[in-house]
């Protein structure tokens, strides 16, 4: 029995922990908040994120870094993508040598424009091997649910990707393996973008055609970004581009396209955040996705008009007009 711990008790984290006991791991989360863990290890629910959800008894929970990461093989880092460097920068400390770090989330940091997994080695100076990032169309309550999914585990290190693959293969979560770390994360973080435009045209009340435009357009957004930057165009074709890029936008699970519906229906960012604990990735990232896309070179108009409308400079009807009235082309110019 392999022992993780995995740092955020957020519902991703705490979900991602059902796989990794379902697939045979002792599991320790670590939590920010202590009644959060007094709760998982008492009454093996973490009710604030998953309600009504049981866990299973090899998982347990601590407020203490230390105690979180004892004897572990693998640390998974859940926190929001733009308050890993400085959570990560308490804990590296004591982080056990050699072990893996794994990245769950999907941002990319503003001012640096880092993606996660460059983060991580910043912080903690661990060589790409044994960093990977796991990514794919994994709505997180009906992972917990146990609804069978897939997702991809990515790392510079195939036999690393190989190991992880086996520890979160569980009877009801199939990974695959990539070495395409670059385009899965892109992959991750741009279509909580997106999923910002699809729930702006949700919350004006649009249809499936829009929708299904504002999804096609945003994929090819995505790829010209993660081929610019040496991703490989198939890994966008798959489980952590489109796979995740279709859940998120088509679920009303997703908290961005929650988000993005709020926006259009002419909530302001503001309101939002102050109506709920959940975070929305897309809304801290877009600004971030949008800089390194300019500093690329790539042209990107929906993230451009998204973190308009987000920053409260242009409406979600402000931005519809914006797109229809963009010059034509053709379609894989």
């Amino acid at each position: 029995m392999t022992r993780v711990a995995v740092f955020g008790a957020g519902s991703w984290g705490t979900a991602f922990s059902i796989v990794l006991a379902d697939g045979g791991n002792e599991v320790t989360v670590w939590g920010r908040r202590e009644e959060v863990c007094e709760a998982i290890n008492l009454r093996h629910e973490n009710a604030d994120y998953l309600p009504g959800v049981e866990l299973p008894p090899t998982i347990s929970a601590t407020h203490d870094p230390e105690r979180a990461v004892a004897g572990a093989e693998v640390v998974v880092l859940a926190v929001p993508s733009q308050t890993l460097r400085g959570n990560l920068a308490e804990w590296a400390p004591v982080l056990p040598p050699g072990a893996a770090l794994v990245s769950l989330m999907k941002g990319v940091e503003l001012g640096t424009l880092d993606r996660m997994s460059e983060v991580i080695g910043e912080v903690t100076g661990a060589d790409p091997g044994r960093i990977a990032v796991i990514s794919g169309p994994n709505l997180s309550r009906e992972i917990a649910r146990r609804e069978p999914a897939a997702s991809v585990v990515a790392c510079a290190d195939e036999d690393m990707a190989k190991r992880l693959q086996d520890l979160c293969h569980s009877p009801t979560f199939r990974p695959y393996t990539s070495v395409d770390v670059v385009g899965c994360e892109l992959g991750g973080a741009y279509k909580n973008v997106v999923a910002l435009a699809v729930g702006m045209a949700v919350g004006m009340g649009y249809g499936d055609n829009t929708t299904a435009s504002v999804i096609t357009r945003g994929l090819a957004e995505t790829a010209r970004l993660a081929v610019a930057l040496d991703a490989n165009p198939l890994t966008l074709m798959g489980l952590a581009g489109l796979g995740d890029l279709v859940a998120t936008c088509s679920s009303p699970l997703s908290r961005n396209r929650t988000f993005g519906e709020k926006l259009g229906k002419g909530m302001t960012t503001e309101e939002i955040v102050a109506s709920t604990r959940q975070v929305a990735e897309g809304a801290k990232s877009c600004s971030s996705l949008l800089a390194l896309a300019r500093r690329t070179g790539v042209d990107a108009p929906i993230a451009e008009h998204v973190d308009a409308v987000v920053a409260g400079r242009m409406t979600a009807s402000d931005l519809v007009r914006a797109f229809t009235a963009r010059d034509t082309k053709a379609e894989t110019d």
